[in-house]
């Protein structure tokens, strides 16, 4: 019986350490995820309204290109994923409508 239990332990254990190094591993999974990024993207601290139009291609064109490029990338992996868990649709739209302008 004690064997069973250390057993048990262990493997539980051994799961916990597993998701925790697993949710460490990915935090942030994608430069839409990053607030610092997005913030300029938005009237509201809980990033919920989007800016005007004019608003967000000046928002667009102060990223590096480096930054353009990654939420540019999410955006299209996004779209490939297309699921419930996909947080950005309207601000993806806008990427693609606007983005691609310099």
């Amino acid at each position: 019986m004690k064997t069973k239990m250390i057993c048990l332990g262990a493997m539980a254990l051994s799961m916990v350490a597993g998701s925790a190094l697993a949710a460490s591993g990915s935090s942030g999974t994608s430069a839409l995820d990053d607030p610092a990024k997005m913030q300029p993207f938005y009237t509201d601290s809980t990033m919920k309204k989007m800016r005007s139009n004019d608003e967000f291609i000046k928002a667009w064109k102060a990223l590096t290109p480096e930054d353009q490029k990654m939420m540019m990338t999410a955006c299209e992996d996004e779209a490939k994923n297309a699921n419930a868990t996909n947080s950005h649709p309207e601000f993806c739209s806008s990427v693609k409508a606007n983005g691609g302008s310099k």
